[in-house]
């Protein structure tokens, strides 16, 4: 009877801890599935609204404009208060019509897309380094939406809160959160139609009597430098920039876990001006530098200050 009982029980455990991780792995899987309608929805849905983007202690206000038709893809985005500026995304292309009305800043090809666009086309590809799960239901904008939480599997990226549109799975509001659980930034909406197609004379690309500047002068035949980012962060953009207050074109690399984003600007050092040295911030984002063969390196994102440190410590000359 104890042989039994044992065996019996051990039957019992065994059952129990399948039942778990069957229960876990559906729960994983509703996340993802979440996470999928959710990266669908940015790029697929017609929607207008405001929403608030605060960053430290930051606040700016901001009107988006989505239209998906023949044509592609078109987004513009407007800051309402503090220092006028505009972007006009046309598929892979952004514009930002400058403060002074004169000039208009291209990228070619851009990767940057603005919120809600947060999540990359595949989803699936960061439950390596991020954890998912689903929260409750809370309402952002009059709307019911799901909470998925993003939790990072390791310490050099941070987590994020999302709030997804029932009815779409379009992102209403995004958290990014630090371990101890403080907020580092966020994304809400105050106001949101979604379905109705913005006019397509609002996306108008007045490009009359103003100057075209390329954001991004060429593309290096081959980075001079051997950098080795956080696990999970992949290079996604190498390119050759002139910067404001800059004497000379700054190279610029990107590198990105799908979600998170660090970049790293390489330039050669200029005696006469008094560079930064070591770790500091800039509202949210955090900034790492140092010098080497002549060069300052920096590094920057919101990510923290490990993956800025770590990577940039890492930069050898080829």
């Amino acid at each position: 009877m104890r042989a039994g009982s044992a065996r019996q029980q051990g039957w019992l455990a065994a059952g129990f801890v399948g039942l778990v991780m069957l229960s876990g792995m559906a729960r994983a899987d509703a996340a993802l599935d979440w996470l999928n309608r959710a990266s669908a929805a940015a790029r697929q849905q017609n929607y207008s609204g405001v929403y608030v983007y605060h960053h430290g202690e930051h606040v700016e206000v901001l009107r988006v404009l989505h239209r998906t038709d023949a044509t592609g893809e078109l987004e513009k985005v407007e800051v309402l208060d503090g220092t006028p500026r505009k972007f006009l995304r046309i598929n892979d292309n952004v514009y930002c019509h400058l403060p002074d009305g004169k000039n208009v800043r291209l990228e070619r090809n851009a990767l940057r897309r603005f919120f809600p666009a947060l999540l990359p086309a595949q989803p699936a590809s960061l439950l390596e380094y991020y954890g998912a799960t689903l929260g409750g239901t809370e309402r952002v904008a009059g709307r019911p939406c799901q909470v998925v939480v993003l939790e990072p599997r390791d310490s050099y990226r941070y987590g994020y809160n999302l709030w997804l549109d029932k009815q779409t799975g379009l992102p209403l509001k995004s958290r990014v959160v630090n371990s101890s659980g403080g907020v580092v930034s966020m994304f809400v909406f105050s106001e949101i139609q979604i379905g109705k197609a913005p006019d397509a004379q609002l996306f108008r690309n007045d490009l009359a009597g103003k100057r075209i500047q390329q954001a991004s002068l060429d593309k290096p035949a081959e980075v001079a430098w051997n950098v080795t980012p956080p696990p999970g962060f992949e290079r996604v953009q190498v390119a050759v920039r002139s910067l404001p207050g800059k004497q000379a074109p700054v190279t610029h690399l990107v590198f990105s876990d799908g979600l998170s984003v660090l970049s790293m600007f390489v330039e050669p050092v200029d005696p006469e001006v008094q560079n930064m040295r070591g770790l500091s911030a800039e509202g949210v984002i955090g900034i790492y530098a140092r010098e080497v063969d002549g060069h300052t390196v920096t590094t920057l994102g919101e990510v923290p200050n490990m993956a800025l440190i770590e990577t940039g410590n890492s930069v050898k000359r080829k």
